[in-house]
């Protein structure tokens, strides 16, 4: 295992491009706070240290950030309080001004974008939602949803029909009148993100969306997250605090410290291979079966004809350790064609849930 607390650019290259093309882009992104960073930045050709940062009185919120978003994925961003993760967000939709790099979104760089640009982008083409609802409070259900469109200048009528359609979306059909105050926790959050998709975002941002929400409400918002995702396959960059929340919510997740991007990668490679102490200290305690995928842990197929059932090479161990371990033998592995490209075994799978993962 890396004992380094960082990896260079170099490192993070082969994590960078998606499998299915790269639908934004973050390419050394620098978001530092104090007086003339940009001058501070250029002194140091764009590379300075932690020290040097540290000896002009600036804060480095953001250091160097590069990464891809593919299309249809969810990339989720975490870290611990005052790792950079909501200010690189931002920086993404240029809500913060970043002091230097470059974010590629439909071919352009946003930072070189005039305001009237980054209007339109922001008001057709990005949704953002929010910890904090911030729903207007004079305005029912279907007035907020449909306020989006109508700063765009859409009809009534045609603002109204869409907003209509995603409301049943989003699960409250029947609350088009309500106001916020009349409205639960996790409705007026459900209100948010219709509202963020009523405008067809080709790209989701959002920032600790479920956080003040309880348990029981979190739990049922990230159920809902994931029925709309099925159904409408955003490009979605979630930003949290949770690792529980993002092992469940992620196609691949970035690790921030100190505004650095530590490590990128799926879920279980960030588990398996962890590519510092600090990684390793930050998912010690996550439940190997929760994160770790069949496919992940298979065993090289021998007899066929002994196997017992088939379990799909995506499906994580806790979904399946009880049909493997009440199995009459092992378990076929096999992909997303049917075809069989491994095998399960019982103590296979009791080591995972016993807590001696794959790495062990």
């Amino acid at each position: 295992m890396a004992t380094t607390e960082s990896i260079s650019s170099a490192d993070l290259s082969e994590q960078l491009t998606p499998e299915n093309g790269s639908k934004i882009s973050c390419r050394g992104v620098w978001k530092l706070f104090g007086d003339d960073a940009e001058g501070f930045l250029a002194d140091y050709s764009g590379a300075p240290s932690t020290e040097a940062i540290q000896r002009a009185g600036l804060i480095g919120a953001v250091r160097d950030a590069s990464f891809d978003v593919g299309d249809g994925e969810i990339f989720v961003i975490m870290g611990l309080s005052g790792s950079g993760k909501s200010t690189l967000v931002r920086c993404m939709s240029r809500l913060i001004e970043p002091t230097a790099g470059e974010v590629i979104f439909d071919n352009r760089n946003l930072l070189e974008a005039s305001e009237r640009e980054l209007t339109e982008i922001r008001r057709h083409k990005m949704g953002m939602v929010f910890q904090h609802f911030a729903l207007l409070p004079h305005l029912s259900v279907l007035g907020n949803v449909a306020f989006p469109l109508q700063v765009q200048g859409v009809e009534r009528s045609k603002r109204e029909a869409r907003a209509l359609e995603v409301i049943e979306l989003v699960g409250l059909k029947g609350r088009e009148r309500y106001y916020p105050r009349e409205l639960s926790g996790g409705q007026q959050q459900r209100v948010g993100i219709a509202r963020s998709l009523a405008v067809e975002p080709d790209i989701w941002l959002l920032d600790e969306p479920f956080s003040a929400l309880d348990p029981l409400i979190r739990r049922e918002m990230q159920d809902e997250f994931l029925r709309l995702q099925n159904m409408l396959h955003k490009t979605i960059v979630f930003i949290t605090h949770d690792f529980d929340e993002a092992i469940r919510l992620a196609d691949r997740i970035a690790i921030m410290k100190d505004g650095e991007i530590i490590q990128i990668g799926a879920p279980e490679a960030l588990v398996l291979n962890p590519a510092s102490d600090y990684v390793a200290e930050f998912t010690r305690d996550i439940p190997r079966a929760k994160v770790l995928t069949t496919g992940a842990i298979m065993e090289p197929l021998q007899n066929r004809e002994s196997l017992r059932g088939r379990v799909s090479m995506h499906s994580k161990i806790a979904e399946v350790s009880e049909q493997v371990v009440a199995a009459d033998g092992d378990v076929a592995v096999v992909d997303d064609d049917g075809n069989m490209v491994g095998r399960l075994s019982r103590d296979t799978v009791l080591a995972v849930l016993v807590g001696k993962s794959a790495s062990s």
